[in-house]
């Protein structure tokens, strides 16, 4: 006969009985017992078959009963039976809902004699049943039939699924018949509540052990039960913690930690926890100290087994404050964990001070909570207060520990975090300082720009500038130090002033990318010396635009290259040569120089912009360049098409700089050039040649201050320059600029004339006279320039 049949196996009567009272099934251990045959009795109310006056007895739907019911034989005499009858899960396949079974007559005769039963049960030291070749139960100590809550005798020759319908019964039943096929012992682990108990369920490890005889033929199986709570118990622990080191402390952000610890110990160690920190800590100020109350706390996180948290007061952000008497306030003040149960009464006594939470305790059956504060470091953070109302059992001394040392490692977690966030604003106030805060407006050209700091690295050294020059020409940077943190953002800072006073002097790209290259190796150099390393380098793209000519010079020390949009066409990749890093030192650097319409315009960026890691680079330089090609009303538009286009939702893994400048051209009606002979009974004739330029150009009211000025600069060219002698005078609608140029490389300079000298007072009138005034080295020799600020600028 197979082990699988259910019914048919001659010994114990089993019978099923449908939910309207009707028999479904009758064995044929039934019939034996009963007489009647399953044909007779299958599809008639089960009543049919109690004695006279006997009823059957009121069972709750979700109950096991066992007691002994007087029934009718076929032949009509009654028949005294012990009946167990328990429902079927509701998965189970069949559409049936409760199974009686009652075990055969001859099970409680001599069974117990039997040597294999006698000599399992002498030698087994706990909860022991033994079981024959075909599931039937031969044998059980009386530790097992406490934990199965039926009497010994009256279970023998049933089957695990005769004695209860607990999923655990059908495994127990499965792992048997595996035991029997393979003769090897197995081990089966479940969790479960003895049969009667009140306490929560228990831990089980049920160890089968094949039963064979002098031939070796497997007989039987031998099955005990043993109570591992305590070490499951332990083992859950250990896991919570390993998990925690894991799950805990994933990024370096304040709030998403605690949400962490919050995640980690529901439903494992509570079923509500909440994450509360100091106010100052949010948002990685200083702490206060052990704080005094009344507290303030800022709800971090919450987490709960009910869906949506309805149990929290606060929600995340908020800020209460809690009193002396409140958990949170007395766990932050002693620096210890607090325990409050309902079975003590101090729970209510704790809560008193708030009528909303002392309604959720109730409403929500809560009946233990266990306050532990967040300390890292010497450093209190705040409390996290884990609550029990689902399961029963409150927090003993091994939950206390446990949750001492989730929270030990998530409060180092909380605190890396804060210092992370204070040192990421501390540097994010420094580059912010260092970055220029506005454009500056020019004749030039229209710019706009974008910074966006790295979301995981930290803020590194990125950086761009707009740097109006002599002549109405504007000079554009972008640049990037190597690494992040605060010393990028000061290596960043002293470049940028770096470059402002290069440019001030009016060097060409390529001479200026040198002198930047010296300062960053002289960097790279104090850097070794103060920590072993000269780990200090950085890319730079540098150009100059000149609205009168309408050329751009350009030069890069190994930055990605810049990108030109015609005013008709897509945009395109400028070809320039290719520099060296910074700090590398000793290689040239090349300048190219291109000529733009107006209209044009040109974005640097830095390689931030472009890098990802879900496209390579080509990918993200045409989703660059078609970002850039699409039709916009203004600059910041484009800039903000282009970052949501390569950058994701969350932000750049680096920094990242954009500059877009649209270029202007200068008219030509608003510049006049004279080439000057090096005669200084000229000077006078180049006056009246001035004044009547700007009479033409409506600008009479700075003829007296532009006389005198290039008066002085024609001069002092024909006197000490070397021909040919140029004069240029530019004007837009607030300056007016006068340019001198000779081919004499000496430049002069401004000094303090003494009472009796007869010269040296030229350059320091006309410093008096105009807004700025210097002078630029060429190919050629030099330019001595200068402004003069319109009076309608001035008004």
């Amino acid at each position: 006969m197979s082990p699988d049949e259910v019914f048919d196996d001659g010994v114990a009567a089993r019978a099923v009985i449908a939910v309207d009272g009707t028999l479904t099934e009758w064995s044929e251990g039934a019939r034996r017992l009963l007489g009647h045959t399953a044909a007779e009795v299958v599809g008639r109310p089960a009543a049919v078959l109690l004695a006279d006056g006997a009823e059957f007895p009121s069972v709750p739907d979700d109950s096991r009963w066992s007691g002994t019911l007087t029934l009718r034989h076929r032949d009509g005499h009654p028949v005294s039976v012990w009946v167990l009858a328990h429902r079927r899960p509701p998965d189970e396949p069949e559409a049936t809902e409760w199974l009686a079974v009652s075990p055969p007559e001859a099970a409680g005769s001599g069974l117990p004699d039997d040597p294999l039963v006698r000599l399992a049960l002498t030698q087994s030291p706990c909860a022991t049943m033994i079981f024959d070749e075909r599931l039937r139960l031969r044998g059980v100590n009386e530790a097992m039939a406490d934990l199965l809550g039926l009497p010994a005798g009256r279970m023998l020759g049933l089957k695990p699924t005769d004695i209860g319908s607990r999923p655990q019964n059908s495994e127990l039943e499965e792992n048997l018949r595996r035991v029997l096929g393979t003769g090897r012992r197995h081990d089966m682990q479940t969790h479960m509540k003895a049969t009667g108990e009140s306490r929560a369920a228990h831990a089980w490890l049920a160890r089968m052990a094949p039963l064979t005889d002098g031939t070796g033929r497997v007989r039987g199986v031998c099955v005990t039960a043993h109570d591992f709570s305590d070490q499951h118990r332990s083992r859950e622990r250990l896991q919570l913690v390993n998990e925690a080191s894991v799950r805990i402390g994933t990024t370096l952000d304040v709030t998403r930690t605690a949400q962490e610890l919050a995640d980690v110990c529901v439903p494992a160690l509570a079923d509500f926890v909440s994450v509360d920190l100091l106010d100052a800590q949010e948002a990685g100020g200083e702490a206060p100290g052990t704080p005094a109350p009344p507290v303030h706390l800022r709800r971090a996180a919450h987490q709960s087994v009910n869906r949506g948290s309805p149990e929290a007061v606060a929600k995340p952000g908020q800020v209460d404050v809690y009193p002396e008497n409140s958990p949170q306030a007395a766990s932050l003040v002693a620096g210890r964990t607090i325990v409050a149960s309902g079975s003590s009464g101090d729970l209510e006594q704790w809560l008193a001070w708030d009528p909303v939470r002392f309604q959720r305790v109730h409403e929500y059956g809560i009946h233990s909570t266990m306050s532990v504060p967040l300390q890292a470091r010497g450093t209190t953070l705040g409390v996290a207060v884990f609550t029990r109302f689902r399961r029963p059992e409150a927090f003993n001394d091994d939950d206390m520990l446990l949750a001492e040392e989730v929270t030990a490692r998530a409060a180092v977690c909380i605190d890396n975090a804060r210092r992370y966030s204070r040192e990421r604003e501390t540097t994010l106030t420094l580059q912010r300082s260092l970055l220029p805060r506005t454009l500056p407006h020019t004749a030039a050209m229209e710019a706009a720009s974008r910074y966006l700091p790295a979301i995981r690295s930290g803020v590194g050294g990125d950086w761009f500038d707009v740097i109006p020059l002599s002549g109405m020409r504007v000079a554009m940077v972008v640049g990037d130090v190597v690494g992040h943190g605060i010393q990028a953002s000061a290596t960043m800072g002293r470049l940028r002033t770096a470059v402002r006073t290069l440019a001030d002097i009016d060097l060409a790209p390529d001479e200026l990318l040198t002198h930047l290259d010296d300062l960053v190796v002289r960097l790279s150099q104090e850097s070794g010396e103060d920590n072993g390393t000269g780990e200090v380098g950085a890319t730079c793209l540098y150009a100059v635009y000149d609205p009168v000519s309408r050329r751009c010079s350009l030069a890069r020390a190994g930055h990605p290259l810049p990108l030109l949009v015609p005013p008709d066409g897509p945009a395109r990749q400028l070809d320039l040569p290719s520099g060296p890093p910074l700090g590398v030192g000793g290689l040239p650097f090349e300048s190219a120089e291109v000529e733009l319409r107006e209209g044009s315009v040109l974005a640097f960026h830095t390689d931030g912009l472009l890098a990802s890691r879900e496209r390579d680079l080509d990918a993200s330089g045409r989703m660059l360049r078609e970002a850039l090609s699409a039709p916009s009303d203004s600059l910041d538009e484009t800039c903000d098409r282009v970052l949501h286009s390569l950058l994701p939702p969350g932000g750049s893994s680096d920094d990242v700089a954009l500059l877009l400048a649209r270029t202007r051209g200068l008219p030509s009606a608003q510049v006049a050039t004279w080439d000057i002979p090096a005669d200084p009974a000229l000077v006078a004739p180049i006056r009246k040649q001035v004044v009547d330029q700007l009479e033409r150009w409506g600008l009479t009211e700075a003829t007296f201050t532009a006389e005198l000025v290039v008066s002085e600069l024609v001069t002092n060219a024909i006197r000490y320059g070397a021909p040919p002698i140029r004069l240029r005078l530019i004007h837009d609608a607030a300056t007016l600029i006068c340019e001198v140029s000779d081919t004499n490389h000496t430049a002069p300079h401004l000094r303090r004339a003494k009472t009796w000298d007869e010269g040296g007072r030229g350059l320091l009138l006309v410093a008096q006279l105009t807004q700025r005034w210097g002078s630029r080295h060429t190919a050629e020799g030099k330019t001595i320039w200068s402004e003069l600020a319109l009076l309608g600028d001035e008004i």
